[in-house]
């Protein structure tokens, strides 16, 4: 069977949508085809990917000539299943299924009416509307779309009830390629913070918590805005800083490798509280105690596997004071690395949410 999958916002290579869908997709037998935007048209690990050119520089550019370049490539594809992965290609999937007859999978990887809520550029006094009508419009197409794939329970639980087809496909690690086996005592006096670095994301506490602490910070990732770069390099604990920018997966597996501890002190965002964020889990894969932010879904994994210590995302001597816990207390800290390790390759693994998604996909046949 041949299928496709369609984004205009992510890379080709994105680890959800390329690594884990398409791959797993592949070896369990489907003729795979992805249409990314300007990347390398080929072959990659058995998937055929297909690049569209777009010079879109701004955001409504990419949800008009940008999607329509992606639209016009998936129906040079002609495949029986059409699986897409941007909010802005709900329209594309509606034609796709009501005017050609294909059957569609919405992939909603974040809970995008809560998102709406927290983005600056757009005035506060508009953000509750727009929330509710980008929730009714998503809704209403998902409706009656061939099934939804929700990366958390909570999305899941919220596209149920307009759409039974929906299965939950946790965006948990390929344990393969995390596979760390580094003795506690070669690590570094390092602690660690990989993904997106937004204001949100809490990285300005955690480099005002640095300043108190006798370690490097591995920071990872691409600033948004770019200029936040700025605020962070003001900052006294910017000295115990050390920047990587955007990393790919060797260069992840090799600061994990290094690091005692993984930062995820996201702030107290609706969007975040139901989140299950890549990178815990990959710090937990990567044997290292997680210093996470202090909401009931995150501690109920953290306390029932001893993995790690939750705080207050927003309180600077906290954060401080559990690094400096932690990175005092060797035999503490290794054994959550352990505990972590071993919960993540006995229920936080994509080997499970990949059986999954091949069982959604053979319903559908």
């Amino acid at each position: 069977m041949k299928i496709c999958h369609l984004t205009s916002v992510h890379k080709w290579n994105d680890v959800r949508i390329f690594e884990k869908e398409c791959v797993s997709l592949k070896e369990a037998g489907f003729d795979v085809f992805l249409i990314a935007v300007n990347c390398q048209s080929g072959i990659f690990e058995g998937v055929n990917v297909i690049s569209v050119s777009s010079d879109a520089k701004s955001r409504l550019g990419r949800m008009t000539k940008t999607v329509k370049a992606v639209y016009q490539a998936a129906l040079k594809v002609d495949a029986e299943i059409y699986h897409f992965h941007d909010p802005e290609l709900l329209l594309v999937g509606k034609k796709l299924q009501r005017k050609f007859g294909k059957k569609v999978i919405y992939d909603s990887h974040e809970d995008l009416p809560r998102q709406v809520l927290d983005k600056l550029w757009i005035p506060a006094m508009f953000r509750k509307i727009i929330s509710n009508r980008i929730e009714k419009y998503e809704n209403r197409i998902a409706a009656k779309l061939s099934g939804i794939i929700a990366a958390t329970p909570h999305i899941q639980k919220r596209f149920l009830a307009s759409n039974l087809n929906t299965e939950n496909v946790n965006n948990f690690p390929i344990l393969e390629k995390m596979s760390i086996d580094v003795k506690w005592e070669i690590r570094k006096n390092e602690v660690c913070y990989i993904g997106g670095i937004f204001n949100s994301r809490g990285v300005c506490e955690l480099v005002d918590a640095m300043d108190e602490v006798n370690a490097v910070l591995n920071l990872a990732g691409n600033y948004s805005p770019p200029e936040l770069r700025d605020t962070l390099m003001s900052k006294k604990g910017w000295e115990n800083v050390r920047e990587y920018g955007f990393v790919g997966r060797n260069e992840i597996v090799e600061i994990l490798s290094r690091s005692k501890i993984g930062m995820v002190t996201l702030h107290p965002t609706q969007a975040y509280l139901d989140s299950l964020p890549i990178k815990m889990f990959e710090y937990m894969a990567a044997g290292i105690p997680v210093i996470a932010s202090d909401f009931p879904l995150w501690r109920s994994i953290i306390d029932k596997y001893k993995c790690g210590i939750c705080v207050d995302p927003q309180n600077v001597e906290k954060i401080s004071e559990t690094i400096n816990f932690l990175l005092s207390n060797d035999a503490i800290a290794s054994e959550m690395g352990i505990n972590g390790q071993k919960a993540a390759n006995e229920f936080y693994s994509w080997t499970t949410e990949a059986n999954k998604l091949v069982e959604f996909y053979t319903k559908l046949k």
